[in-house]
């Protein structure tokens, strides 16, 4: 089932199969609802979240590309890129099973993403919908010269409490800590969240398990061995008026930044994918 609907100023897609329901905005191909039927929301959305033409929604799956964080060389343009307050076009919505769709929705490159951007492009969203939640973001070099690109998917995935949320995967890995513009750190066990952390980790090629003592999300990454995790923690939080209740949510981000920023050739691409699913225990 594929109905239309606006919230505030948005125009978002709502599908909903035999076990899963979720709602996608056109602005930004944001999906900022995902539920399997029977369970909790697997995405967290701020309570403030601001639905408005040209601002990014907090929560949900935010799309950051084709520059993750701040530009590297002109700090004027947009924190995260374009991608995420760009109009999309929604392409297709199939059902492949009464227990699985697929949504595509696509982006391509316009005289507004060429003032910031100077490459052509087309960029494509698939979303499939079923008892996990997978997204893959294509990257097609439009243009008649090679681009480099950084990314994310940046996933809020909802917990029940951060004090007491742990993340499994992580041990020696390699991380940067942009709280202290730290490098060459090494992860010890299983990280957990005592002050704000955020953190670009590196080597990542398994799966990681967010647990939280009510359940276990799953973040599978392909195309990128790089995740990005984030919880603001209470000072920060409190500054950012379209933040709520950073206490239930934690970002665990399929990316590519740092060293991890595929150079894409012309008429070549690039596909970032995250698979999310969670078990109630």
């Amino acid at each position: 089932m594929l109905k239309t609907a606006l919230q505030g100023q948005l125009e978002y897609i709502e599908v909903s199969n035999s076990v899963s329901e979720a709602k996608i905005a056109l602005q930004g191909a944001h999906i900022f609802h995902f539920k399997v039927k029977g369970k909790k929301p697997l995405l967290w959305l701020s309570d403030t979240a601001l639905f408005k033409t040209g601002k990014a929604i907090r929560g949900g799956i935010p799309i950051c590309w084709p520059w993750f964080g701040a530009h590297n060389s002109n700090k004027l343009l947009p924190n995260h890129g374009f991608a995420r307050t760009f109009l999309w076009e929604h392409i297709e919505t199939k059902s492949i099973s009464e227990a699985e769709t697929k949504v595509r929705l696509r982006l391509k490159s316009s005289e507004d993403s060429l003032s910031l951007w100077p490459y052509r492009f087309e960029l494509t969203l698939d979303i499939s919908l079923g008892t996990e939640l997978r997204l893959s973001l294509i990257t097609k070099n439009l243009d008649t010269q090679a681009f480099s690109i950084t990314n994310a998917l940046h996933s809020y995935l909802r917990v029940q409490d951060i004090s007491q949320t742990y993340i499994k995967g992580l041990n020696n890995k390699p991380y940067y800590n942009k709280v202290d513009n730290s490098f060459n750190n090494i992860q010890a066990g299983k990280l957990r969240f005592t002050q704000e952390v955020d953190r670009v980790y590196q080597d990542i090629n398994t799966p990681l398990q967010v647990q939280d003592g009510h359940g276990i999300i799953t973040v599978k990454t392909e195309g990128s061995e790089t995740v990005v995790i984030w919880n603001p923690a209470e000072a920060l939080s409190s500054k950012m008026a379209d933040l709520s209740d950073y206490q239930t949510m934690v970002c665990v981000e399929s990316a590519n930044a740092l060293e991890d920023a595929p150079t894409i050739q012309a008429n070549e691409s690039h596909c970032l994918t995250t698979v999310l699913s969670h078990e109630e225990l």
